[in-house]
């Protein structure tokens, strides 16, 4: 058996992953899991599968940069228009944005 290449305390198991993305739940995976730190390690294959999932539900690729810009007083950033179309989110409506966990949340409402 392989030890765990994270921690390096326990053996890599056989099990299963639930993978998501962007919050969107891919499905279940074959995995390698070390029973110590809960770490998952996924062959080639399975990475495509997980892949092939993500461009299905249509979240592959909604991760982009984007700069910062100042607009009056306060600092702007535009939403790409990718990430509009996935969230439903349309011009002119309210948005609810807060802080969390070192991230800024935007809420459609």
């Amino acid at each position: 058996m392989v030890k765990c290449p994270v921690c390096e305390k326990r053996e890599l198991k056989k099990g299963k992953v639930k993978e998501s993305m962007f919050g969107v739940l891919l499905g279940e995976f074959p995995a390698e899991i070390c029973s110590s730190c809960n770490e998952s390690f996924t062959d080639e294959k399975t990475t495509q599968l997980i892949q092939e999932a993500a461009k299905k539900k249509g979240v592959w690729g909604l991760g982009v940069k984007t700069k910062i810009t100042r607009t009056g007083n306060s600092l702007a950033i535009r939403i790409p228009q990718k990430i509009a179309f996935f969230l439903n989110l349309k011009e002119g409506e309210e948005a609810y944005i807060h802080p969390e966990d070192n991230k800024l949340v935007v809420e459609g409402m």
